[in-house]
């Protein structure tokens, strides 16, 4: 089943057009591949990157959109990312970059059209473990940029995934919320050192 892409919003896919116009964006970037692509290059499949702020007993996981992320794309290939923030003056290009995400994004991606269920994909950072998933969000025809993860919403985790949990291995997000919530719980210190 095809992945139901959110649309970005129009003023994010400016900013990331114009800077890819931009000889001295791209030059200045730290994007070898990008810097070095020959051809046209476009920004292809907006995912809004969402921010795990805090895991409740009555909630859940309560999120909040931080960016959009584009995948550049040359020659039928990703060369790097751009990345958007939402400022005071609306959307504004953040960065190009590259690295092992850029890959891993891509693999998951793929993982996730051979799925038979429809889903939105998008971007979960939990930044207490250094971590990055593709969220499969079951409402495919939400706004991209809200709702929180429901309990059957997938999270695939991306390499590099933090060490015991798995990259490329779907799960619901019923059984990955324990799991996030005892690594970034702190452990309380029990006494101070003699």
């Amino acid at each position: 089943m095809p992945l139901q892409v959110p649309p970005a919003p129009t003023p994010a896919l400016r900013s990331v057009l114009m800077a890819l116009g931009s000889p001295t964006a791209v030059r200045e970037a730290p994007t070898p591949s990008l810097r070095n692509a020959e051809g046209p290059v476009t920004a292809e499949l907006p995912l809004p990157v969402h921010v795990l702020d805090r895991i409740t007993a009555q909630s859940g996981a309560v999120t909040r959109l931080t960016g959009w992320r584009f995948m550049i794309r040359c020659g039928g290939r990703s060369v790097a990312a751009a990345e958007t923030v939402l400022t005071a003056d609306g959307w504004a290009f953040s960065r190009f970059f590259e690295g092992p995400y850029l890959a891993s994004t891509e693999r998951a991606l793929h993982q996730a059209e051979t799925l038979t269920q429809p889903y939105q994909p998008r971007l979960l950072s939990v930044p207490g473990l250094y971590m990055l998933a593709l969220w499969l969000h079951g409402n495919h025809a939400a706004d991209g940029a809200e709702d929180h993860p429901a309990a059957t919403d997938l999270l695939v985790p991306l390499a590099p995934a933090p060490p015991g949990i798995a990259a490329h291995t779907p799960h619901r997000v019923a059984e990955l919320l324990p799991v996030l919530t005892h690594r970034v719980t702190p452990v309380p210190l029990l006494g101070s050192p003699a």
